[in-house]
């Protein structure tokens, strides 16, 4: 294995000729040994740092900062990490101190150790292209780190919301297989009032939907960056015209609406905009895991429990009880939800420990945000595919529930009288008769009047009495 020299700050390191990363990188490698999760996990943000760099590179050849030769060479690099190649070279943790320089610095060192043999160098003979002065070109970690990581999480927003709307999809067909179902429904856990089995999973669809809409809304926080505001938002270092070349040259390389915003020292201390996102995250892993107790609740049992659905059998349930079967992927979900709920606590703290110019706390920030969507985005499809998509119904149990439960006297009020609905439901709970039985027995209606208001059409919407 050969060695090269490189040198820093702090003095003279070897590097291995393997490697694309330099000194900075194996410094930050050697100290943010915090949770063994590394840049090379999240693809996203490695594409988006290269789409930065790519951008700043074209911008700085039209102002006439940088030569063809080197803007070329960047450029191939930084498509060659966008396709997915050298991701195994981004090393760092990716919590770590200083605001996200090792991060920035690992990727200016491999884009430009790869640029240099695009040239026909060696890695490590900066003197002809240099990971600071020539990659690094008009940028400060503080605009170029942010700007990456806002460009990862609007493509993620993206992949979270196409796996929300195949769940969204699977509820809806549900919705449209159960639709005749008759069932109770319950509020505090009581038996309440009739409803169709396919109008609770209706509601489920329509409770997803509205999240997806909330996350597109959030979404657009993230297109204002503030590329063009090097150390604090003054631009110091930069060129004149290099903040709006390099937006225009960043809309070019992404093919995303990105824009610089007004006030670049602002935009450079503030994070509101991963709060407002990591809030929606917490309300769609909150919902979603009230979806699955209802999942959890509904298909209990089989015997003890509601028992109204079945929900797939992925595994046995016991090493000690023979023939039990558990809800394992609602459970499973449920788990990625309570995960979501404390990340956003630990980005709200985050945010708020900002101080003055610069909010150094944003490698925390990108590492639960692009964790909590990651693992939101497995835990929605494998709910769709391997629980809601297999689901059926115990139609006949369902409407038993119905006949049996002291609810129904509230469908027959409007027919029989709020008196009579109390005494039969008074004499339903002492003898144990069922309300259908008690109706008919005591001759407040005949059983075709019964039958036909207990339908379920004519028991889950508002309905003429005259009719």
């Amino acid at each position: 294995m050969t060695k090269r020299m490189e040198h820093d700050l702090l003095g003279e390191r070897e590097i291995s000729n393997d490697v694309y990363y330099g000194v900075q990188t194996k410094r930050a490698q050697e100290n943010f040994n915090i949770t063994g999760v590394t840049l090379s996990q999240f693809p996203t943000f490695i594409a988006s740092l290269a789409k930065v760099k790519k951008a700043t590179a074209l911008a700085n050849f039209n102002l006439g900062l940088l030569d063809e030769h080197k803007k070329s060479a960047i450029c191939e690099a930084c498509d060659e990490i966008i396709g997915g190649a050298l991701h195994d070279q981004f090393v760092v943790d990716m919590i770590q101190g200083g605001a996200g320089t090792s991060v920035n610095m690992n990727a200016n060192e491999v884009i430009a150790n790869r640029a240099l043999e695009l040239l026909g160098h060696k890695k490590g003979e900066y003197q002809f292209l240099h990971p600071n002065n020539d990659v690094n070109k008009s940028q400060s970690t503080n605009d170029s780190y942010p700007t990456a990581f806002r460009i990862a999480l609007f493509e993620k927003i993206y992949e979270l919301t196409d796996s929300m709307k195949i769940m969204q999809k699977s509820f809806a067909r549900k919705a449209d297989e159960f639709k005749d179902v008759i069932k109770m429904g319950r509020t505090q856990l009581q038996d309440a009032v009739p409803m169709t089995l396919g109008q609770e999973f209706n509601s489920y669809a329509t409770m997803i939907g509205e999240d997806i809409q909330r996350l597109i809304e959030s979404q657009q926080l993230v297109r204002e960056m503030n590329l063009g505001a090097t150390a604090i938002g003054t631009g110091i270092c930069s060129h004149p015209d290099y903040a709006h070349e390099v937006e225009q040259r960043l809309q070019e390389v992404t093919g995303r609406p990105f824009v610089t915003a007004k006030d670049l020292i602002e935009a450079t201390q503030d994070t509101g905009a991963y709060v407002q996102i990591s809030g929606v995250l917490k309300r769609v892993a909150t919902k979603i895991s009230k979806i699955c107790n209802d999942l959890r609740l509904l298909s209990s049992g089989p015997r003890t429990g509601f028992n109204e659905i079945n929900l797939p059998a992925m595994q046995p349930g016991s090493s000690i009880m023979p023939g039990k079967v558990n809800p394992v992927i609602p459970e499973v979900v449920n788990q990625v939800a309570f995960q979501v709920i404390g990340a956003d606590v630990t980005i709200t703290m985050a945010s708020e420990g900002g101080q003055l110019q610069l909010n150094v706390f944003e490698p925390v920030i990108a590492y639960n945000l692009f964790n909590s969507m990651n693992m939101m985005i497995k835990a929605f499809e494998t709910l769709s595919t391997k629980c809601i998509d297999g689901i059926t119904a115990n139609e006949e149990h369902c409407r038993n529930l119905v006949l049996n439960s002291i609810g129904l006297v509230t469908a027959l009020n409007p027919y029989i009288g709020y008196e009579n609905s109390t005494n039969v439901a008074k004499e339903a709970l002492e003898t144990g008769k069922s309300v259908y039985e008690l109706i008919l027995e005591k001759k407040l209606l005949t059983v075709d009047e019964l039958e036909d208001i207990i339908k379920p059409e004519n028991m889950i919407k508002p309905r003429c009495i005259n009719s």
